[in-house]
């Protein structure tokens, strides 16, 4: 997949308010019965007869975590299958489990399935389940305070007065529209929004939708959490769990796209080849976050792409098709965060841009947080602090050259100067090093060869 997307692995801490209380009170119960799973006999024959076919001779311990059924609802699958003649028993398992094998009938049939609908994993949750459980963890129902904002980035250098804009947008739900010169550190605070994400979601593995199943888990996109006392992400499948396994306990979803962002991602992909169904991004971030970065970058013009926007920001809910043109409806619980380097008014009109409740502008930084951004650098890189250093970039360089102070530039220009260090062996930093490094990241273009505010620009002012 060509999205960028962010999981909030190890690099952020814990979201705010981590139990699966804050996202639901009442969490899905174990189907113990077919009619309990919301899916007919017949699909989920299938299911299990494609799983045989791509897996093998399975016993009933085995087609249960496959699945993500009961025993007793696999064992009463298995016997529909046998009645049929599609499977045969295949003797025992060293735990005593029947093991089940296809028949040439049964073999002919999952074929004939697999060719209807490709998707042989676990049993998917009914619209309209997937539907109750989004709106049961909607972002909207646990809310962001003020402490929580302030604890999240107490280890960020940001403004107080930016981060009292950014979560009360996030708090609202509503659309953010984040705006400066490159560098600012917008997509770096915009992918770290993600910590304010409180609670825990349950994402299905797949929803089922005009008889074929849509894959919604991605473990490129959602952080899987264990169940208490289990090991590994694939206790999200342990019928030992509470709640259906057919869905996985995850963090909250952020989803990163950029200038590689397509329309036909914002709707369901088709494989020809293996005839199965996969969510839009926005689907993969329901209950979560999705950041648009590099806006005005992509392959479409952007009033094309906010075009797409309109319906699911204003109705909360989105409209999308299988390839077959089954159309169906799915709830838009996304906190949509647009972030870009360009002119607002250069990228959609003003009618357009009072839909978006929040439009924040990301500034150069003042001298005391470049000052401090530069000390926290320095203790990462492994480089002797030294006040006197700090100041001269900032006044010979920025000032005197009349270059913003970006938050990038102490991590970029520390890091080229620590490369000079080691090529030649250096150990101490100075300023012919910092020159150096100045001289090595701006270039020497002439102001022709200029992008207007680019952060990777000319260091001279223009004449």
């Amino acid at each position: 997949m060509d999205t960028k997307l962010d999981n909030s692995g190890s690099e952020d801490a814990a979201p705010v308010g981590s139990s699966m209380a804050a996202a639901a009170d009442v969490l899905p119960p174990r189907p113990a019965s077919i009619e309990e799973t919301g899916l007919s006999p017949l699909y989920l024959m299938d299911l299990l007869s494609k799983q045989l076919l791509e897996q093998g001779v399975l016993d009933l311990h085995q087609l249960s975590r496959s699945a993500a059924l009961a025993g007793s609802v696999v064992e009463t699958l298995c016997h529909l299958l046998r009645r049929e003649g599609r499977a045969e028993v295949r003797g025992q398992s060293e735990s005593g489990a029947l093991r089940f094998g296809l028949t040439e009938l049964g073999r002919a049939a999952a074929m004939e399935a697999l060719n209807r609908d490709g998707y042989a994993g676990p049993a998917p949750v009914p619209l309209e389940v997937y539907t109750s459980r989004v709106r049961a963890q909607a972002l909207s129902d646990v809310g962001i305070s003020r402490s929580d904002v302030m604890a999240a980035f107490a280890d960020t250098v940001v403004e107080p007065t930016l981060l009292d804009q950014l979560g009360p947008g996030l708090h609202s739900g509503r659309a953010m529209f984040i705006h400066g010169e490159p560098g600012t550190g917008k997509s770096y605070m915009a992918r770290r929004l993600v910590r304010l994400l409180p609670g825990e979601v349950l994402v299905p593995h797949a929803i089922l939708a005009g008889g074929k199943a849509v894959r919604c888990f991605d473990p490129s996109v959602h952080s899987p959490l264990a169940a208490p006392g289990a090991e590994g992400i694939g206790a999200g499948l342990l019928l030992a769990e509470g709640h259906d396994p057919r869905f996985v306990r995850c963090r909250r979803p952020c989803v990163v796209t950029g200038g590689e962002l397509t329309m036909e991602r914002l709707e369901v992909q088709y494989d020809h080849a293996t005839h199965i169904h996969q969510a839009p991004i926005q689907l993969l971030a329901n209950n979560g976050m999705l950041v648009i970065d590099d806006l005005g970058r992509q392959r479409m013009a952007p009033m094309e792409l906010f075009n797409r926007w309109i319906v699911p920001l204003e109705e909360r809910r989105d409209f999308l098709a299988l390839a077959n043109g089954y159309h169906f409806s799915v709830p838009f619980d996304v906190a949509l965060v647009f972030s870009t380097n360009l002119d607002p008014l250069s990228l959609a009109d003003a009618a357009f841009l009072r839909r978006i409740g929040y439009k924040i502008r990301f500034a150069p930084l003042g001298r005391e947080a470049y000052r401090e951004i530069w000390a926290r650098q320095c203790g990462e890189s492994g480089i002797d602090f030294d006040a006197a250093l700090v100041d001269f970039v900032i006044y010979e360089l920025h000032a005197r050259l009349g270059v913003p102070l970006l938050a990038c530039h102490p991590r970029d220009l520390l890091g080229l100067a620590g490369d000079h260090l080691r090529y030649w062996g250096g150990e101490t930093l100075d300023r012919e090093v910092l020159a150096w490094a100045w001289q090595t990241y701006f270039g020497d273009f002439s102001s022709d060869d200029r992008e207007g505010g680019d952060a990777h620009t000319s260091g001279r002012k223009a004449s």
